[in-house]
């Protein structure tokens, strides 16, 4: 015995049918997962380590290390967010406890 039923469309309506578009109360979508070659570039450069006690400290690229030919060469194209990351170091065990990144662009003092 077949269905008589038909299918219906969704009971919601679609307020943005613009492609690109974000609808009302969403946040833009977020940058893709950041490059390993970020991560590590950030790791053999640093410049800024920031002690933040307890064997802890804050490594990050300055805006003068990211302008340098091999820290450039290592980034490539994401030299932006190299300048967005941090990374949170454990120095007792000698790994990464943490990879921070910023959303916001980092304003030069």
């Amino acid at each position: 015995m077949a269905s008589q039923f038909r299918r219906s469309r969704s009971f919601a309506p679609k307020l943005n049918k613009r492609p690109g578009a974000n609808p009302p109360g969403r946040k833009p979508a977020a940058p893709g997962p950041l490059p390993g070659s970020v991560v590590d570039a950030v790791l053999r450069y640093h410049d800024e380590a920031h002690d933040q006690g307890c064997g802890r400290t804050l490594l990050r690229l300055s805006a003068r290390r990211l302008c340098d030919t091999e820290v450039a060469a290592a980034v490539g194209s994401d030299a932006d967010r190299a300048a967005r990351v941090s990374i949170l170091w454990n120095e007792r065990e000698g790994e990464i406890i943490r990879v921070l990144e910023d959303t916001a662009v980092r304003l030069a003092a």
